[in-house]
């Protein structure tokens, strides 16, 4: 091999490293993590998990009116509804209610839903979950080959 067939391999292995390295993914395929603007956005959220299910309900004179029960995700991938459970004890007769995400605001780590009472979180009509056992498989004219 010449000494420039070796530089010119040289090079192009030099240059497949490195641009491998700053690449996040390969043309045609799914990334499998986040990229570098969702991990930001990651740092700033909240933990469902940690931060809003199982949490406390307040209304505006700082009375708990419910607990989060649940988050719904619309099919759209947006979070839609809370599911907040009003009354009950445990669990044990509870009455669950749907209440638009926007309805919800944040204050000092707490979830407060203005203007809302125990009494009119258990006369509104109680969630029902719909009979689906998993998320909804895309239309066919969704699924990209």
């Amino acid at each position: 091999m010449s000494f420039r067939m070796t530089m010119l391999t040289a090079a192009v292995l030099a240059a497949s490293v490195v641009s491998a390295g700053a690449q996040a993914q390969v043309a045609g395929a799914q990334p499998l993590s986040v990229t570098i603007e969702q991990s930001q956005a990651l740092l700033e959220g909240w933990s469902v998990k940690k931060s809003v299910l199982g949490k406390a309900v307040y209304n505006d004179d700082n009375a708990k009116v419910g607990t989060v029960r649940d988050l719904i995700i619309a099919p759209d991938g947006t979070v839609s509804a809370a599911i907040v459970s009003a009354g009950g004890f445990l669990g044990v007769a509870a009455h669950d209610v749907a209440v638009p995400i926007a309805s919800l605001d944040v204050r000092n780590g707490n979830l407060y839903l203005p203007g809302a009472t125990k009494e009119a979180l258990k006369a509104t009509p109680a969630f029902q979950y719909a009979k689906v056992a998993s998320p909804p498989k895309p239309k066919q004219a969704d699924i990209k080959h």
